[in-house]
Order: structure tokens, then C-alpha cells, then sequence
């Protein structure tokens, strides 16, 4: 059961023991449950936070799934912090992780935390007298939501139990895990539905799920279950909305170009005293003593930074020329000192860059590093849908369909975009044309978390991976001489160890104990 469950069952119990009249006494100045879902204002409030879960989704253990879990990425190994938190995000990396890794199973909670606040609102909005007009959008985007976090959940972790209605008892609380084909089932119906209740975007965009974004995470939905037919006609759908690619790939992930054109749905953070900011960025960072040569404010990032480092193989994927390639990777360039300690002297650009005598270069994600004035309290937001994206899957979708020639239209927008001096693909052949596309998505959305799902949707994360691992350990030294044993039973995250502790009827994923 999950943890959030138990705290709305601990409550639930306590009232149960109390006096009517004593419940009855609930302060006017307070909002409570009873009194809060009535007006249309308090169920947009509401769904606010089945949204505001999804920053704690991509700030912390996001990127240790969906890239560090890839060949994308790897970590700065660092002997003199050998603390357990540590060694569990190593672990993920590694294909060593267990039931009790804190990151894999805070993401798993974080989701169902996100679940929970949209089966309340979904529960209480059919008793509220509001015009129907008003309720749909709202419904919509609860819907999307759900969906989405049931899509992450069944992509990591396989059949989960499914909540569908708020906890309001505790026969609701405890509940087996359903199939992969149940999950699935749910999840479409949700992003159907929120199709049909959400707007179409309009330009600017205001963060907020609509159309567009449901469509494509609809079309994700059928990809990752080989449906190509049915994704298709959603992907072209999409293409009419009036999304755009922007001129420059850079220029994609400022933050004054928040929900631009390009975004078909991002996680939203601000920067500030309000508890929104992003800090991912400082994950990212070489740990230093000093990185502010990197940041522009002074930090020490000994304690979180070192991680997502793209590998040697993510950066000898980038082709001469390809303007993605400077846009999204720094190079941090400096001395060791005797103290074993980086020492940031110079930052360059990771295009064409080649490394004097006497120093260390450590490559670092930049994609989201931008002006700000406070340690770890950036303003970037996360892209989750990008019109790029949604592209490079129309052209999948077409290939797949058989129309490899449409196919090439799409695919060449991106890569145009890229650079003047990349050529176009002209691949003629199915699996010619399917490997530039899995190419081109591995770059245009590096350090974005797509890499681990396609490598698993495309049926090629065992092959991938454990050659990647053969590399890995030829390169590092202290990689475990049984890290990276990548087989079916790997493709997925093992079920929380408390969970299956507070929940006698969760059974484990095969291959962890």
C-alpha cells in the first residue's frame, strides 16, 4: 500500500473515533475537505497540485531513470562520499539496484501521490453543481495527469495496483497489482477522454495540459504497445494545432521561452521564495568546491553534483556540425588537486573541443543551466512533449506504416533545424530509415528522459546496454564485476520494499527479492 494511502487511513480512523458534534466544530477561517470542493475556482485549485507532484517527479529521481538507466549517461565516481544515497543512484546506473533504493521508490510514491489528488478530484467534481462547460476542462486535465502517471508507472515498474476513486476506506487502500494490459487500459481510456474534454492550445500557452498534450501522450501510449496505426492519425493531429519548431535548438529551453510553440506539455517551476524552483541543473554540475565559473553563484556541489554525465559514447553520437551537440553539453575543464578535489579553471564549448596537456575536462549537461542568483533555485522548466518530439514519432509511426517516403519530411525538419551542414537522411529501407530515426531521437532529446523508454519500446535495451556495460567497465575501474547483467527482468524497476510490507497482496517483479 502506498505510503500516501496510509496517512489518509491513519486520518480517516482518528475521525472515525471522534465525537459528531466535535467534527462538526471545523473553523471558518480553515478550508477542509467538506467545504473546499463546491466552486469551480477550488477544483482548479485542486488540480494544481495533482500537477505540483510532478516537480518533485524530474527534480530528484527522474533523470536516474530515464537517462542515467541508458548508455546516455553515467556518474562522477567520487571515493571519498561513499554514503548510502549515494551508492543507491550508482545503482540504478549499474543495474545493481534493490527493493529498498530510496530514489526508484520515492518516484514510485511521488506518482501515486499524484494519482490520489486526481481520484479526489474526479470523485467530488460530479456532485458539484457547476455548468458542465466548466467542469470538462477540468476533468480533462485531472485525466491527463492520471494517465500520465499511471504511464510512467507501468513503463518502470510493470502491473500496478490501480486506484481509480479516493481512499475513503480501507478495503480501498489495499489492492492487488492489476496486469500490464489493465494498466494500459485505463491509461488510454483516460487520455481519450481527456482529448475530448480538453481545449486546443493557444498561443502562448499557459503550462496547462490540453489537447495537443493529450494526443501525444496518447500516441506515446500506442507506440510503446506497437499500435502504429492508431498513433498516427493522433501524431498529424497534432501537427495541425499550430505548433511550431523554433528557429534555434537552444533557444527551445530558455526560460523566456517557456511554453513556447515548441511545448506541447513541460512541468512548470519558478524560481524564488514560493518552493517552485527547479535545481536539476545542479545535479548535473561537476562536484567541485567551486563551480562558479559554471553557475555564476558561488556553491559547492561536493554533496549533489557529479550526476547525468554523458558518456563517451552519447558524445561521439553527436555528428560535425550538429548544433545540439554545444547547446546541450558544457565541458568543465580544470586540474585535480592533491586533496582529490576538481578544480574548475575554464568552461568550453563541447563542439570540436580537445584536451590540453595537464588537464582534466569533465563533460556536464547545460541544457538547462541558465541566469540565476541563488544556489540550486533555477527558473527551466522540464520538457516532458516537445513538437520535435512529436515529429520524430509521426516519422516512426510512418516508417512502421509503411510510408518511409512521408516519413523522411519529418525526420529532415528536425535534423535542418540541427544544422546547415547536416545532411538530409535518405534512407530508403525500413530498418535503415528506423535506425536514423533512433539516432535522431537519442540527440534531439538527450538528457530529456526519453533514451531509457525507447531503448525498451524499440526491443533493444538488452543488446544496447550490455555492451554499453562491457565498455563501461573496461573504462571504469570501480564499476562491481556484476553491474550491467541486463535482461528481461531489468527492464523494469523492482516494487518498493515497504510497499509489499504495508500490502500482503503486491507480489515482486521476477529477479528482485
Amino acid at each position: 500500500m502506498n505510503r500516501n494511502l496510509i496517512y489518509i487511513m491513519v486520518a480517516l480512523i482518528t475521525l472515525a473515533s471522534c465525537n459528531k458534534d466535535f467534527l462538526s466544530l471545523t473553523p471558518d477561517s480553515e478550508p477542509n475537505a467538506d467545504d473546499f470542493y463546491e466552486t469551480a475556482e477550488q477544483f482548479q485549485q485542486a488540480v494544481n497540485g495533482v500537477y505540483e507532484t510532478l516537480r518533485t517527479t524530474v527534480n530528484e529521481s527522474g533523470y536516474l531513470m530515464g537517462e542515467m538507466r541508458s548508455d546516455n549517461t553515467h556518474y562522477d565516481y567520487y571515493p571519498p562520499d561513499r554514503g548510502i544515497h549515494i551508492i543507491r543512484r550508482e545503482n540504478i546506473d549499474d543495474f545493481l539496484d534493490d527493493s529498498q533504493n530510496q530514489w526508484t521508490n520515492d518516484y514510485f510514491n511521488n506518482c501515486y501521490a499524484g494519482i490520489a489528488r486526481a481520484n479526489t478530484i474526479l470523485d467530488r467534481i460530479e456532485q458539484a453543481t457547476f455548468d458542465q462547460a466548466a467542469k470538462d476542462p477540468i476533468i480533462g486535465e485531472a485525466k491527463f495527469l492520471r494517465a500520465y502517471y499511471y504511464f510512467n508507472l507501468v513503463r518502470y515498474f510493470g502491473g500496478v495496483p490501480l486506484y481509480l476513486k479516493e481512499v475513503l476506506k480501507e478495503a480501498d487502500a489495499f489492492l492487488p497489482r492489476a496486469t500490464v494490459d489493465e494498466v494500459y487500459n485505463t491509461i488510454i481510456s483516460d487520455a481519450q477522454d481527456a482529448i475530448a474534454k480538453l481545449p486546443a492550445p493557444a498561443f502562448p500557452q499557459n503550462g496547462r495540459a490540453n489537447k495537443g498534450s493529450a494526443s501525444t501522450l496518447l500516441a506515446e501510449v500506442y507506440m510503446t504497445r506497437k499500435d502504429f496505426a492508431s498513433a498516427e492519425p493522433l501524431l498529424r493531429s497534432v501537427s495541425t494545432m499550430g505548433y511550431s519548431l523554433l528557429p534555434n535548438y537552444a533557444d527551445v529551453f530558455l526560460p523566456s521561452n517557456k511554453n513556447s510553440r515548441e511545448s506541447i506539455f513541460e512541468i512548470q517551476f519558478m524560481m524564488g521564495d514560493q518552493g517552485q524552483q527547479s535545481m536539476f541543473t545542479y545535479w548535473f554540475i561537476p562536484k567541485s568546491t567551486n563551480v562558479e565559473l559554471i553557475t555564476g553563484v558561488t556553491s559547492n556541489t561536493l554533496n549533489y553534483g557529479g550526476w547525468n554525465v554523458p558518456t563517451d559514447d552519447m558524445m561521439n553520437s553527436y555528428e560535425s556540425g550538429d548544433s545540439r551537440k554545444d547547446a546541450s553539453v558544457g565541458i568543465a575543464e580544470g586540474v585535480v588537486g592533491g586533496d582529490g578535489n576538481f578544480i574548475i579553471q575554464a568552461v568550453k564549448s563541447s563542439e570540436g573541443y580537445t584536451l590540453p596537456a595537464g588537464k582534466v575536462a569533465k563533460p556536464f549537461v547545460k541544457k538547462y543551466l541558465h541566469t540565476h542568483s541563488r544556489e540550486r533555485n533555477t527558473d527551466d522548466n522540464w520538457p516532458v512533449y516537445r513538437y520535435s518530439d512529436a515529429l520524430l514519432m509521426l516519422a516512426e509511426c510512418l516508417n512502421e506504416n509503411g510510408n518511409a517516403g512521408e516519413a523522411l519530411e519529418y525526420i529532415n525538419q528536425v535534423r535542418k533545424r540541427a544544422g546547415a551542414s547536416l545532411q538530409p537522411v535518405t534512407a530508403s529501407g525500413k530498418e535503415e530509415l528506423a535506425t536514423a530515426i533512433d539516432h535522431e531521437r537519442r540527440i534531439e532529446l538527450a538528457y530529456e528522459n526519453h533514451r531509457w523508454h525507447d531503448l525498451v519500446r524499440t526491443g533493444k535495451a538488452i543488446e544496447i546496454m550490455n555492451a554499453h556495460g562491457v565498455a563501461m567497465k573496461q573504462q571504469y575501474n570501480v564499476i562491481a564485476r556484476n553491474a550491467y547483467t541486463v535482461n528481461e527482468n531489468r527492464l523494469i524497476f523492482p516494487i518498493p520494499y515497504l510497499e509489499m510490507q504495508l500490502n500482503n497482496q503486491l507480489t515482486q517483479n521476477p529477479g528482485y527479492n
